[in-house]
């Protein structure tokens, strides 16, 4: 039996994430740079449980180095900057390749990869522990620790041969933090299409960081070589017990759950200011928050996930629209919006559409004008300029 992972291991001791700022300051507190260098790989390690904070725009990667440094004295070569720096890094590629980060950006080491996700492993079924507890964390708190993300995307990738974009999508859906650039871009690194070197881990590595979802005599039990063979063939090794017990998969909602809706009302008077689920750190009066049908059509979302914005967004706003691109676009028509920004591409659109001014999107670190095809390179490019 796999010893259940407990919300203190997972969320630093903290709580489940709440969508307001006493929460987001509680996490800020909580943060210890020397423990996170020491234990951030372990699954019960001392993280930050920032990302869902910083993928929803309740606080930026400037703004969280500007606390370190000024609290921690944390210096830019930290493990936790650098950290930091890769989630940037990941949003320099999407601001530069746009919907290029969902294609392959190299040839696949392997073949005969499949576009779903199997039943097994979608049902956290596997009959591997550390797999099959990880799917399980995953749908019970939207949150998973990017090592055990890593595990998930190279067990499905190189070994039940899943195409790394089927699996981006799916995960992507279930995780609060799910940011589509950091995600997706992630599993094309696990997948060897981003830098050209899958990611393989083997029993050891999960013994070592995860000992409570050991997984002896598995199918990752074997060694670099093997498992690097099985990456290239084009076989899928399947469940290791077909009759493993399975959970049921939570719904991913292409559209926000009518209960969650904060209460529609009249547009207020004067400028307006949009919030979106990109950018949710504003309160205040003149405060409109808005969400893009089109665009959760394309990237559905757990329902965990829509209580999250949803519910932000009811104590921030005057009112909530809900609709196409065109529809909010004409409902805003004629309206003063006050300078907004946003990370994401696909909402970037509406606020182009509205006519709304678009502010800078607050990056730490410079935004080199071509992409960087790998993080090192990207590193020395903008780590002088960073003050190092």
């Amino acid at each position: 039996m796999v010893a259940a992972a407990r919300d203190s291991d997972l969320f630093g001791g903290l709580d489940a994430f709440a969508p307001t700022g006493a929460a987001l300051a509680a996490r800020l507190a909580a943060i210890d740079p020397r423990a996170y260098a020491r234990t951030r790989n372990y699954i019960d390690g001392h993280v930050t449980g920032l990302s869902p904070y910083l993928t929803h725009g309740l606080i930026s990667v400037p703004e969280v180095i500007a606390h370190l440094r000024a609290r921690h004295g944390v210096a830019l070569d930290h493990k936790l900057v650098f950290e930091l720096a890769w989630r940037e890094y990941f949003h320099h590629l999407w601001s530069r390749l746009g919907d290029g980060i969902f294609e392959d950006r190299r040839a696949p080491p392997g073949r005969g990869y499949r576009c779903e996700v199997p039943a097994d492993l979608r049902a956290g079924a596997t009959g591997i522990p550390g797999i099959d507890q990880s799917v399980r964390t995953l749908y019970n708190t939207g949150y998973l620790h990017n090592h055990a993300r890593m595990w998930v995307a190279s067990y499905a990738v190189h070994l039940r041969k899943v195409h790394w974009r089927a699996g981006a999508d799916w995960m992507y859906g279930h995780l609060i933090d799910g940011d589509l650039a950091s995600n997706h871009l992630s599993w094309q690194w696990v997948a060897g299409t981003l830098t050209g070197r899958p990611y393989l881990f083997d029993a050891a590595n999960v013994a070592r960081y995860a000992p409570r979802w050991a997984c002896p005599r598995s199918a990752v039990d074997r060694s670099y070589d093997a498992l690097a063979a099985l990456a290239q063939a084009g076989t899928d090794v399947g469940p290791d017990h077909p009759d493993a017990p399975g959970i049921e998969e939570p719904a991913l909602l292409r559209a926000p759950p009518p209960d969650l809706l904060p209460l529609r009302r009249n547009l207020p008077d004067g400028p307006l200011a949009l919030v979106h689920p990109w950018a949710l750190a504003e309160a205040g009066p003149g405060r409109v928050g808005v969400i893009v049908a089109d665009f959760h059509r394309r990237h559905p979302w757990s329902a965990r996930r829509w209580g999250f914005v949803l519910e932000r967004m009811g104590a921030s706003c005057d009112t909530t629209l809900v609709g196409s691109l065109h529809d909010i676009a004409e409902a805003l028509a004629g309206r003063e919006l006050v300078a907004t920004a946003t990370l994401n591409p696909g909402y970037r659109e509406l606020l182009a559409a509205a006519r709304a001014q678009l502010a800078p999107a607050p990056r730490f670190f410079d935004n080199p004008r071509e992409p960087c095809s790998s993080f090192s390179k990207f590193w020395l490019r903008v780590q002088p300029k960073a003050g190092v």
